[in-house]
């Protein structure tokens, strides 16, 4: 293992100049750019009702591309919802449940990156890792599928902005990239800074190859602590009437509300340097890009999603399981491919693995819970529609949720209870879940019921009551 004090790109260009092409299949592949942002809330970008700040680039990628209005992350915390995305597997199925030290299982557990990686892509993340919590294994996002990796191993790592080190896998070979001048909460180099500049090389390195190439883009922001450098504050200052935020394990801040509002108009700008250098390259026609938070708005690093009404419309946020803790804004933007619109279908991220490969041309054999959106996406063929969403959580007593049409179902205190109550809602009624009309129908209670035993599998490190003999 070799130490790096400046970013070494050239390693991009000797990365993709040693892949392997794989047969040119008779259709062009899009190449795709899933963007992950961090806590983001489902009122978050002004498309979806903020009315604080303005996101112009994600509204143009709205307006020109699918908004989706009910569209869900994988879990209503990290590490499992970003599990769902790789394998393809609601939380009911897969390893990752919960955020601590746990990790996605090479050899048992299978990502979208290997799946797109056998069919000719060459696959790349960079930002927060999506196959851990907190790992030490730097050797994890090859043996997962990515090519290319840089950033963060570890989510507790990834709470500051100014990291003391990151990671770059290429090919297999792990690198340490040290940034001597960084202290967590103040430095010289802004890991969102970081991320993109080594995002831009890697678009410009693989432009010059002949195969499609497949990136995970997973941001840090708007995720705690509050840290934006100045030039995203300014424009802010003055708006909010601000409250001090001590400074503890995430950034102290005289300015939380402005210094929130700056990482999201932040995160929006940074899609537009990646559109606009798609756009430089000749790449915009042929790139799908897909972009969805993790889970919903957090209450943590002195900010409060009251302040803005980040959940917009909808009940809770992290680490809720009702809406606004799982609901996401999405868009699907590709242009000359995705007509203009809306749409209220729902889907949950672990539609992405099947939507992309099946885009990719690609195949797998093991059975997944995800769903294609190809039909919706490019407006031909029938959607096959889900049966149930299914979630649940292990935090806070456990909790399960369930979408069956547009009843929700949710039910807490799952880890003591086996006959825990089940509270039930109309989304088409009542979005905000203010309403439990449990009472006035039980027939659908008892099929809620029914699907929160039969679909998930028990798991030795997340047990419910239920699961006990």
């Amino acid at each position: 293992m070799k130490t790096f004090i400046l970013i070494p790109f050239h390693l991009l260009v000797l990365l993709i100049a040693c892949q392997t092409v794989a047969e040119a299949q008779d259709a062009p592949r899009p190449n795709i750019i899933f963007i992950m942002a961090d806590d983001l809330g489902y009122g978050d970008l002004s498309c979806y009702g903020q009315t604080n700040w303005q996101t112009p680039v994600l509204d143009g990628m709205a307006q020109r591309g699918l908004m989706f209005s009910d569209a869900y992350a994988g879990s209503t915390v990290c590490a499992p919802s970003r599990a769902s995305l790789m394998t393809g597997m609601h939380n009911g199925h897969t390893w990752i449940r919960a955020n601590g030290r746990i990790a996605l299982r090479p050899g048992e557990d299978i990502t979208i990156a290997q799946v797109l990686k056998r069919a000719g892509y060459h696959t790349a993340m960079i930002g927060k890792s999506s196959l851990a919590c907190n790992s030490d294994d730097q050797e994890l996002s090859h043996q997962m599928g990515f090519d290319y990796f840089f950033g963060f191993l570890a989510h507790a790592a990834a709470h500051h902005y100014y990291p003391k080190q990151l990671f770059r896998n290429v090919a297999g070979r792990t690198s340490v990239v040290e940034y001597p001048n960084n202290q967590l909460h103040e430095g010289e180099h802004y890991s969102s800074d970081l991320f993109l500049a080594d995002t831009r090389a890697y678009l410009k390195a693989v432009a010059q190859r002949d195969e499609p190439f497949f990136l995970l883009y997973a941001s840090q922001l708007s995720h705690a602590s509050l840290c934006v450098p100045e030039r995203w504050i300014e424009p802010f200052r003055g708006k909010f009437d601000e409250v001090s935020v001590p400074q503890r394990h995430y950034r102290g801040t005289d300015e939380p509300k402005a210094t929130y509002a700056g990482m999201v108009t932040r995160l929006d700008w940074e899609v537009g340097q990646l559109l606009d250098q798609l756009e430089e390259l000749g790449l915009s026609d042929n790139t799908l890009i897909i972009f969805m938070s993790d889970n919903g708005s957090m209450n943590e690093g002195g900010f409060q999603r009251a302040w803005f009404n980040s959940s917009g419309p909808l009940r809770g946020g992290k680490r809720d399981l009702y809406e606004g803790g799982i609901r996401s804004p999405m868009i699907a933007y590709w242009p000359g491919q995705i007509a203009p619109g809306k749409t209220d279908l729902p889907t949950a991220n672990w539609d992405i693995f099947p939507t992309l490969a099946e885009l990719a041309g690609a195949e797998y054999s093991h059975e997944i819970d995800g769903l294609s959106l190809v039909p919706t996406l490019l407006g031909s063929g029938e959607q096959p529609t889900h049966d149930y969403l299914y979630w649940e959580f292990h935090e806070q007593g456990g909790k399960q949720a369930v979408r069956v049409g547009t009843w929700k179902g949710v039910r807490l205190n799952c880890k003591r209870d086996a006959d825990a109550p089940i509270e039930l809602y109309d989304l088409s009624r009542d979005p905000g879940e203010a309403n439990n009309i449990a009472a006035r129908h039980p027939a659908v209670v008892r099929q809620i019921r029914r699907i929160m035993a039969e679909a998930r599998e028990p798991h030795p490190r997340f047990p419910f009551a239920a699961d006990r003999p």
